[in-house]
C-alpha cells in the first residue's frame, strides 16, 4: 500500500506562486482569473508573468509575501496576492499597492492615455471583508447608481473562510476550493472540472512529492512563525510597558488624591473648628443677653 502525500496547502503564498506564478501553468492561472475577473476573454490570449522565479533570498531572508505579478496581451497589470491572516490596516496597504501598480508605469515623457488599467486580487483565509455572506468582492470607481468613473484601477477580494459549502454553480467556487481545501478526495473530485484544474491538482501533487519543496516551504514556514512570534513579543513588551507605566501614573493620581484629601479634610477640621468658636461664642454672647433681659 502506497502511503498517502501530505499535501502542501495552496494557502502558503510560496505553494501558490509555485503553482500560480509559473509561466509554465500559465494555462491554470488564465482559468483561475477567468473566474474571478470581467475582462475582455482576449486579453488572456498572451499573459507574462513578471519575475516567475523564486529567488533564494526569499526563503532564506526575513519573512515577505510572495505575490504573483503579470501583464495581458495588452498591457494590463494583474498582482495577486494571497494572505495567511488579514493584516492590520490591510485596506490602506491594498490601496497603496493598488496606486503603485499605476505609478510604476509613468515614464518621462509618457501620455496619461498610456496608463494600463491595473487590477489586484487579494486572497485571504480569514475574512477580510466581513460585510455580508458574498466571498468575492469587486471595488471600482463607480456611483452609487451604477456610473462608472474609470476601469483603469480595481481591486477584488477573496475569502476563503466565506466559501460555502456547497457549490454556487459557479467555476470561481471551484478554484477556491481548490485553493482552500487539504483534502485529497475532495481535489480529486475538483480534477473532474476542467483540463486545467486537473493539471493544478497535479502540479500540487508533484509539489508536495518533492523533498526540496517540501523543504522550502517548512523554512517559509518557521520564517512565518518566526516573525509572528517577534511580533508577538514586542506587543507583549509593550503591553508591559504600557501597564507599568499606566501603574505609575495611577500610582501618581493615587497620591495626589490622597494628598489633596488630606488637604481637604485638614480645611474642613479648621473650618469646623472656626465654627464650632463662633458658635460658642454666639452661644455665650445669647446667655449674656439673656442675663440682662432678665435683670
Amino acid at each position: 500500500m502506497v502511503d498517502k502525500i501530505l499535501l502542501l496547502p495552496v494557502t502558503s503564498d510560496f505553494i501558490f506562486k509555485l503553482i500560480f506564478g509559473d509561466q509554465r501553468n500559465v494555462d491554470i492561472l488564465a482559468a483561475f482569473l477567468r473566474a474571478v475577473l470581467d475582462i475582455p476573454d482576449e486579453e488572456y490570449e498572451r499573459l507574462v508573468i513578471v519575475d516567475p522565479y523564486i529567488k533564494k533570498e526569499s526563503v532564506d531572508d526575513k519573512y515577505g509575501i510572495l505575490d504573483v505579478k503579470l501583464h495581458t496581451v495588452s498591457g494590463n497589470v494583474i498582482h495577486i496576492e494571497i494572505q495567511v491572516r488579514v493584516l492590520h490596516n490591510m485596506k490602506a496597504r491594498t490601496i497603496y499597492s493598488q496606486s503603485k501598480l499605476v505609478t510604476e508605469q509613468m515614464s518621462s515623457g509618457m501620455n496619461w492615455s498610456d496608463i494600463k488599467q491595473t487590477i489586484t486580487i487579494v486572497i485571504t483565509r480569514d475574512v477580510f471583508m466581513p460585510e455580508g455572506d458574498k466571498y468575492h468582492h469587486q471595488f471600482r470607481y463607480r456611483t452609487e447608481d451604477g456610473v462608472e468613473f474609470s476601469d483603469l484601477s480595481e481591486i477584488n477580494t477573496l475569502d476563503l473562510n466565506k466559501l460555502p459549502a456547497a457549490n454556487d454553480s459557479t467555476e470561481l467556487w471551484y478554484w477556491m476550493k481548490f485553493i482552500k481545501t487539504d483534502d485529497e478526495e475532495v481535489l480529486d473530485m475538483l480534477a473532474q472540472r476542467s483540463p486545467q484544474m486537473r493539471k493544478a491538482v497535479g502540479v500540487l501533487k508533484e509539489l508536495s512529492a518533492d523533498e526540496r519543496t517540501r523543504m522550502l516551504y517548512e523554512k517559509r514556514e518557521m520564517a512565518r512563525r518566526d516573525s509572528e512570534s517577534l511580533a508577538e513579543a514586542e506587543r507583549e513588551k509593550w503591553q508591559i510597558v504600557v501597564a507599568k507605566v499606566v501603574a505609575e501614573k495611577d500610582s501618581q493620581i493615587a497620591e495626589k488624591d490622597s494628598r489633596i484629601a488630606e488637604v481637604v479634610a485638614e480645611q474642613e477640621s479648621r473650618i469646623a473648628e472656626v465654627v464650632a468658636k463662633k458658635d460658642s461664642r454666639i452661644a455665650e454672647l445669647e446667655a449674656q443677653l439673656a442675663k440682662q433681659k432678665y435683670y
